[in-house]
């Protein structure tokens, strides 16, 4: 099947409601990080913003930042980032009668029309019948390979295994990941299995526990260390596998967020929070598709920095963002925390990293 991206339904800017709606209200921003009363928050879909008589599209937005008006254009700003005197969209109505228009459901995806009001097994669960879901996800991705920016995000049980190990590092070798976010954890086991084949001491094929196994990723930890980087460390040991030194080899952007449970860290490792989310949102700003394995805290954070679409070329288009978990619970948290387009694959994620690799490479 080919994949064709659904066309963007832009709203009718010429009607009567849309024509005589005032510009944007704004007031300045009091102080650095503090906005006015009555502050105008982003949501994950297109908002437009009427500046000097025209609708206006922002563009790279992400759910719970103010809106600055500057240079005649709208801007999503963290509240941390916001300066003294910009100048801040006031109003909480999103209709179009305050100059602000949230355009839901933008997109003509052409699903099937169920006319039943009742039905069973509407919401996704382990028992959900995912074959067509993994098909579409195989032709977006083909896709996306040649025109779009991929952003994955992983948790470290996808260096826990032998086969989804190799199968991250071959995907990432054959150009589906353009970005690859995860914490310090990850990038731990996946150096450990390069040294003693091995995550938590634990053989990652054979599953036998290694006498003094739970000194491996501390081992692995300081010298990395020692080398000073992740790249010196590649370069000192000669590792020549795994997802670090794919990502490495390939030059594709590896941010590690740091938690209060690290050891270490890994160098090159976020332990400034802010720090880890600017860096993670300059390529969620880029990002066309999202995948998140297994992660809960960095999946809800990546979800809050990513909205539903992008514009590239001068073309409005979806974003698409995948969580994958074994757990319910995970995959329907990301929704209550407002990525309300997200779609949920409820797997192991070693199997789906496998699923997705054989199928793309054709190593089944």
């Amino acid at each position: 099947m080919m994949f064709k991206l659904p066309e963007y339904i832009p709203p009718d800017f010429h009607t009567e409601h849309f024509a005589g709606s005032p510009d944007v209200h704004t007031e300045p921003a009091p102080m650095d990080g503090v906005v006015p009363e009555n502050f105008y928050a982003t949501s994950i879909f297109p908002e437009y913003f009427k500046i000097n008589g025209h609708w206006i599209l922002i563009r790279e937005s992400r759910m719970d930042c103010v809106v600055v008006i500057k240079d005649g254009l709208p801007h999503a700003v963290e509240f941390r980032n916001v300066k003294k005197g910009d100048a801040v969209v006031i109003g909480r109505s999103d209709n179009g009668e305050t100059g602000v228009y949230v355009h839901q459901n933008a997109f003509n995806r052409n699903f099937q029309d169920n006319t039943d009001n009742f039905a069973f097994r509407m919401n996704n669960s382990r028992e959900t019948a995912f074959s067509s879901d993994y098909d579409r996800l195989y032709d977006l991705l083909r896709y996306e390979k040649d025109h779009g920016y991929v952003v994955w995000v992983l948790g470290p049980a996808v260096a826990f295994d032998y086969d989804s190990r190799n199968a991250m590092s071959s995907l990432i070798k054959s150009g589906y990941v353009d970005a690859l976010f995860a914490g310090n954890a990850l990038a731990t086991h996946d150096l450990e299995a390069s040294f003693f084949h091995t995550a938590l001491g634990q053989d990652i094929y054979s599953k036998c526990s290694c006498k003094n196994g739970h000194y491996h990723h501390i081992e692995t930890i300081n010298r990395a260390r020692s080398s000073g980087s992740l790249k010196n460390l590649i370069h000192d040991y000669n590792i020549r596998d795994g997802i670090v030194h794919a990502c490495l080899k390939k030059d594709i952007p590896l941010v590690l967020a740091g938690s209060i449970r690290d050891d270490g860290p890994l160098p090159g490792v976020y332990s400034d929070v802010y720090e880890a989310q600017d860096a993670m949102r300059a390529y969620t700003r880029r990002a066309t598709t999202v995948i998140c394995l297994a992660t809960q805290l960095h999946t809800i954070a990546t979800g809050n920095m990513t909205p539903s679409y992008q514009l590239v070329g001068g073309v409005v288009r979806p974003v698409y963002f995948y969580t994958v978990d074994i757990s319910e619970f995970v995959v329907n948290k990301l929704k209550d925390r407002g990525s309300l387009s997200s779609e949920s694959f409820i797997t192991n994620i070693q199997d789906f990293v496998v699923n997705l690799e054989r199928h793309l490479l054709g190593n089944g």
